[in-house]
């Protein structure tokens, strides 16, 4: 099971093609390591960094059960690892340091560079939670087979998915892409939120947490796949009880409710 997905930096050039480019992913499995820098001839490092003021071989990124660890290999530079669901929160990284463990489930690596900072992006999308609350007895914990933090924007966008549908039974319509923006954007954790990102949350919750099955059939056209995707979340998260109408207090409050 993947527990660690680096999402690689774009290569440079990239973005030069037609359409927008889907990032490149790095799935880890517990005890999986990949070096990041900017490689040497012959030897690549599988997170690669072109920036020339980053060292060849900077660090390594070790993925573990439901976190992952830093190891920073530079002899000067401090690494900083942000919490990208957090308000600032960051740890750092000193030069030598081996294995420092990150708890965050959305992080960011930044590196000093020439260019200015240089980063990539670590997911853990395996976080696990006591399914219920501890419990007297022998034995390992139950948990939850969908990690979800309700503290999350991934969350709070399924959450505002499966709205019309906690509200009433019969609703038909699974929000649209803009339509949970707008209603997202009057939290205050959510004021920044874009259309790309709520379709990156989309994907997240798919491919990450819920873990929905891919059909195949990359032709397909971009507005059916991601419209049959909110569809299955939706279905998936009310079958088993994932979001509830307890939940929706985390929303704002619907214009002209009383």
């Amino acid at each position: 099971m993947d527990t660690v997905i680096v999402q690689l930096p774009d290569a440079p050039g990239a973005r030069g093609g037609r359409g927008p480019q889907r990032p490149g992913l790095l799935r880890m499995g517990p005890g999986e390591s990949a070096v990041f820098g900017r490689g040497a001839p012959g030897s690549p490092a599988a997170i690669e960094l072109t920036d020339r003021g980053v060292s060849r071989r900077a660090g390594e990124v070790t993925a573990a059960e439901d976190y992952w660890r830093l190891s920073n290999f530079s002899g000067s530079a401090t690494y900083v690892v942000e919490n990208l669901e957090g308000a600032g929160e960051h740890v750092k990284v000193a030069p030598g340091r081996l294995g420092a463990p990150v708890p965050f489930e959305f992080s960011r690596v930044v590196l000093p560079a020439v260019a200015g900072p240089t980063a990539f992006k670590v997911f853990a999308p395996q976080h696990a939670y006591l399914d219920g609350g501890p419990r007297p007895g022998a034995g390992e914990h139950t948990v939850s087979p969908f990690a979800l933090d309700p503290t999350s924007k991934y969350f709070l966008v399924l959450l505002a998915l499966c709205e019309p549908r906690l509200r009433e039974a019969s609703a038909a319509a699974v929000p649209g892409v803009g339509e949970v923006l707008e209603r997202l954007r009057a939290l205050p954790a959510c004021r920044t939120l874009t259309r790309s990102a709520v379709n990156y949350h989309i994907d997240y919750l798919a491919e990450a947490k819920l873990r929905l099955r891919e059909e195949g059939d990359h032709e397909r056209a971009a507005a059916g796949r991601t419209g049959r995707k909110r569809e299955e979340l939706v279905a998936l998260a009310l079958r088993f009880d994932l979001v509830r109408e307890g939940h929706l207090a985390l929303l704002p409050p619907r214009r002209g409710a009383g």
